[in-house]
């Protein structure tokens, strides 16, 4: 059988994820086509990369030539890994032009966006999977199997506390994802991978949503309110960032430097903006209460400021209590080693039965990034998957799903007001 032939769109920090997985693990079953960016300095880059690894450079095409691109390399299916307002635009395409679809999360940031995919899949008969890695993490595997298997009963309520540090974090308000308007701020750009964690573990959908959420320790004004006299745009040529434990200094990581520093006279992209600058119109505290289809209740927190990076869940259900306590390493996004993305530095796993001793429950550790659950999702993407009795392929279906929940907690936020998702998008 003839490999499947992918071209990829948008060369930045998480495309590498991909390129390179093709690249070196799945030549048999894989094969690259074409590269597209709006950035020749970052696609050449790219090229750079699979060349190391021993493919032929690929050609290139600029976001304009889009529809040029499939006409003349013929993928089988494309891989978007723009800027998340973006996305849409390019699954969409490829789908009219006849090609699956692989999308990075999240699948796209508002309800009219999510609802033009939801009728481009309909319309078109095209498949489109997005990427929830999380979902093939051991631990996350196990967590599922142990509620499916009826550990604790039928589950009524779950805390969910996430925490980002102030490394990981604080990436997230130096580059594109600090402008809500780019990103849909972290409800929809980080915590689809949360949310959609709920929806795979309890096997329900949202339906009810309220938040509130606000901007406390990052931008300018934050900081002047706690003292800050010195200021700066962006960390490369400033006398102030050598000593901000905040700054991103870009010449100091090759690929950052290669993708971003040398790309900027194209598109005067600045990676390395300060956290404590202006402009930034996201959120870095958030809380959420979710009800859903099953009657369950969710209460979520999320902070990007926390000295340490991890996940606490607690399930609690008819006949117990299960408790998850996930430290993982801190990471800037291409910014070294990509198997730390995410990696996990400890896992604790309890059951707390209604009426008998509290147990841990042993886990398979994972190699590779988000817990371990890279390979498997790349493996399952470009390899020859076994079966899988979990049922971790994410459709569009559950991309949509997990980012309506944030949507519907950003419009919360907005109005005040408790918000149905079924008001949102018709399916």
């Amino acid at each position: 059988m003839a490999p499947t032939r992918y071209a990829l769109i948008g060369t930045g920090g998480r495309a590498s994820f991909f390129y390179t997985a093709i690249a070196q693990d799945f030549r048999d079953t894989a094969q690259l086509v074409a590269f597209c960016d709006t950035n020749q300095t970052r696609m050449n880059y790219a090229n750079d990369k699979i060349l190391k690894l021993g493919l032929e450079p690929v050609p290139t095409y600029k976001a304009a030539d889009f529809d040029r691109m499939i006409e003349e390399t013929k993928p089988d299916c494309v891989i978007v890994t723009t800027i998340d307002r973006t996305h849409h635009i390019y699954a969409i395409r490829a789908m009219e032009l006849g090609c699956d679809v692989i999308s990075e999360k999240p699948m796209t940031i508002d309800e009219v966006k999510c609802q033009e995919i939801l009728d481009a899949v309909k319309r078109t008969g095209r498949k489109l999977r997005v990427t929830f890695n999380y979902r093939y993490a051991p631990h996350n595997t196990k967590v599922c199997e142990l509620i499916a298997n009826g550990t604790i009963g039928q589950v009524f309520s779950v805390h969910f506390e996430w925490l980002l540090n102030t490394k990981h974090g604080a990436d997230y308000f130096r580059r594109w994802h600090r402008d809500k308007r780019n990103s849909g701020g972290l409800l929809v750009h980080k915590a689809t991978h949360h949310f959609d964690l709920v929806n795979f573990w309890l096997g329900t959908q949202p339906e009810t949503v309220f938040a509130l959420g606000e901007l406390n320790f990052y931008g300018r004004e934050n900081a002047e309110k706690r003292g800050e006299t010195r200021f700066y745009s962006r960390a490369h040529g400033s006398k102030y960032a050598k000593d901000d434990p905040f700054a991103l200094h870009l010449e100091d990581h090759a690929e950052l430097k290669a993708m971003y520093l040398d790309a900027e006279e194209e598109d005067g992209y600045y990676r390395d903006q300060s956290v404590f600058g202006d402009g930034i119109s996201i959120e870095d505290t958030m809380g959420v209460i979710v009800r859903y289809r099953s009657g369950a209740m969710l209460t979520y927190s999320l902070v990007a400021y926390a000295p340490w990076e991890g996940f606490r869940v607690c399930f609690n259900g008819s006949k117990g209590r299960l408790e998850v306590n996930v430290v993982e390493q801190s990471y800037v996004n291409a910014g070294g080693d990509r198997s730390l993305e995410g990696a996990v530095a400890g896992i604790d796993i309890t059951v707390h039965p209604m009426f008998a001793e509290p147990y841990k429950v042993p886990i398979d550790e994972g190699q590779g990034g988000h817990g371990g659950g890279d390979p498997v999702l790349l493996n399952d993407l470009f390899g020859k998957p076994e079966p899988d009795r979990f049922n971790r392929a994410a459709s569009h279906v559950d991309g949509a799903m997990s980012i309506l929940t944030g949507i519907a907690a950003n419009r919360s936020i907005l109005t005040g007001q408790a918000v149905q998702v079924k008001d949102l998008v018709q399916f």
